[in-house]
């Protein structure tokens, strides 16, 4: 474990991204992004994928309607992705980061704890159902919740308004940039834990507080000690 920078004497609650920190569903995403943009005769890249990723799902539906000059509306693209992600957790095995989902469960029996994801509310409860933590957390907040999606802090300062729990007092796990941008412009600290399918970009290291290998490492009681 490394460290970046100071964080507040104590740790409150606990804040979790949900795509590449407890489910592996970036390449998911990418997939079904490739197959609704090929049916089309159209062409989805990783740099495309990655441009997407902590994006609101009005965010990255305008980045595929950009990117691929669609003449389809905004919400057009989203259903038609997020419907594809609910199916195939409703059909196939959810991708679980290793062990992430039994240090989800632990962290939530001692301390408050929140998702705070840029998926759809509708994307967010089905992988909560596939892997069994839909009653972990107090609150789920997502990015479509609030006006700005990360790397604004408005879904983390939504979910530790819910929590009760000052900013300062909060401890957000990401994996993206955009994620960890976020969390320090809500004034938290921030853990990385890097997704070896899709890896951070430059500078997302520097950018947080801690940097973990894996989540099951994670104990919030020893991250300040």
């Amino acid at each position: 474990m490394t460290s970046a920078a100071a964080g507040p004497a104590t740790i409150e609650a606990v804040l979790f991204d949900l795509d590449g920190v407890i489910v592996d569903s970036e390449p998911w995403w990418h997939a079904v992004r490739i197959e609704w943009a090929a049916a089309r005769g159209l062409t989805w890249t990783e740099a495309d994928n990655r441009a997407c990723m902590g994006r609101n799902s009005r965010d990255w539906a305008r980045i595929m309607q950009e990117r691929l000059h669609l003449d389809l509306t905004i919400p057009q693209i989203e259903r038609a992705i997020m419907g594809a992600l609910v199916e195939k957790y409703a059909h196939e095995p959810a991708p679980r980061v290793p062990g992430a989902v039994e240090a989800v469960a632990r962290i939530a029996a001692r301390f408050p704890s929140a998702i705070a994801s840029s998926a759809h509310p509708s994307v967010i409860r089905a992988a909560l159902r596939a892997v069994g933590l839909e009653e972990c957390f107090r609150v789920v907040v997502s990015s479509d919740d609030v006006p700005a999606g990360k790397p604004a802090p408005d879904v983390f300062l939504e979910a530790a308004r819910r929590l009760g729990v000052p900013p300062e007092r909060c401890l957000v796990v990401e994996d993206s940039l955009n994620g960890v941008l976020a969390g320090r412009a809500a004034g938290m600290t921030v853990v990385l834990i890097p997704n070896p399918s899709f890896l951070p970009g430059e500078g997302t290291a520097e950018a947080a507080d801690f940097v973990i290998a894996r989540l099951a490492d994670l104990d919030p009681r020893l991250l300040l000690a």
